[in-house]
């Protein structure tokens, strides 16, 4: 028996390899054809092809190839979402093209010098460019974050991101969420409403007018933390005053226990004016250095980053942001969905200085998922 099995295995052999001249296509194929009779046989000894695809040629190719389309696909899908971070500078492109020593042009090379300057005689009016470019770039801003929002919900900026609730992300139309984000009056309408009065009423401080340098980053900066302290303030009081003030002002914003991106300024006109409008007016007073770019740098990165907070899903940066307490949807929806945590929406330092801070991954997996 073993010598007729290892005359077969011999004769087997010997028909595949013909001729060293024969191409090895052409000696797969033969090989194939003889592993049919191999099939059959009851010797119990493995098949021709099964002991020649064990040779380097037949074994190691293929997983070579399988691992490094693997290994490709595993670094494309970690880096390509981080292309949305180009949406962070990408806020501020009105005051960078305009002001920026690298860019090609200036506000002074593409408006005319009597939309900006101000004489003596008209001193009491200001200009209405710097607020007009004030409002144009929060507009230019949302140009960006709305399209990179829609690639990376819908995967293409790499795998479908996770949702930030255990439950799922609540499902709705695109165009539906566009259309109520932009058109809601208490969001958008009452923040323009308010810009224009503040700035043509000549309510801000006389630095706010200047046209003069680039964005002075201090004080963007100082302008963010001095607004996100006082909403700070202004929410907790929304929850602790009465439940009769509560009621009319924030709840209708926590109708949304699990929100979407969409639902970053979705209300009532009370609650914006308490939450978002008082401590507008309030930072401009405190912080009296700024030029009209600094202004406009904050605004466009306050508003866009308060929206972006309210994302139903991870954000590729949350992990690096949440290390510096700087605010995530995460941490924000902890707060709509526990209430008493996480007031503070650009920076968690304000809760944690007082005690109302919550990490996300203290409610998963039951709330959350566990890479929130």
């Amino acid at each position: 028996s073993v010598q007729t099995t290892g005359m077969k295995r011999k004769t087997m052999t010997e028909k595949i390899n013909v001729s060293d001249d024969v191409p090895e296509g052409e000696r797969l194929s033969e090989g194939s054809i003889e592993q049919r009779g191999s099939a059959s046989d009851d010797s119990g000894d493995e098949s021709v092809q099964a002991i020649m695809s064990k040779g380097p040629l037949g074994n190691r190719a293929p997983t070579m190839n399988a691992s490094n389309d693997s290994s490709t696909v595993s670094i494309v899908n970690a880096v390509l979402p981080w292309l949305g971070a180009l949406v962070w500078p990408l806020f501020l492109t009105v005051p960078l093209i305009l002001t920026s020593s690298f860019s090609p042009t200036s506000y002074q090379e593409v408006f005319p010098r009597h939309w900006y300057e101000t004489d003596e005689a008209d001193s009491a009016s200001p200009k209405p460019l710097g607020l007009c470019l004030g409002l144009f770039a929060v507009a230019v801003g949302h140009m960006f974050l709305i399209p990179f929002f829609y690639l990376y919900k819908y995967g293409y900026l790499g795998p479908i991101p996770t949702s930030i609730q255990a439950k799922g992300a609540r499902p709705y139309e695109w165009g539906e969420g566009v259309a109520t984000h932009l058109s809601q009056p208490e969001g958008f309408v009452l923040l323009g409403l308010y810009l224009c009065v503040t700035w043509m009423m000549n309510w801000m401080p006389a630095s706010y007018y200047n046209l003069d340098g680039t964005i002075q980053w201090k004080e963007t900066i100082l302008c963010l933390v001095v607004q996100d302290g006082l909403q700070y303030a202004m929410h907790r009081l929304e929850h602790v005053v009465s439940p009769t003030f509560y009621q009319k002002s924030h709840k209708p914003h926590h109708f949304f226990t699990n929100p979407r991106l969409f639902d970053a300024f979705n209300g009532s006109l009370t609650d914006t004016i308490c939450m978002i409008l008082i401590p507008l007016f309030a930072t401009a007073n405190i912080v009296r250095t700024c030029n009209v770019w600094s202004y406009m740098a904050f605004g466009s990165l306050y508003a866009n980053w308060l929206t972006l907070i309210h994302s139903e899903y991870v954000l590729p940066w949350d992990g690096i942001f949440r290390k510096f307490g700087l605010g995530t949807p995460g941490d924000h929806h902890v707060h709509h969905k526990f209430f008493k945590y996480n007031y503070g929406h650009l920076f968690m330092w304000f809760d944690q200085l007082c005690g109302t801070y919550k990490d996300p991954k203290e409610f998963a997996p039951k709330a959350f998922h566990r890479n929130v």
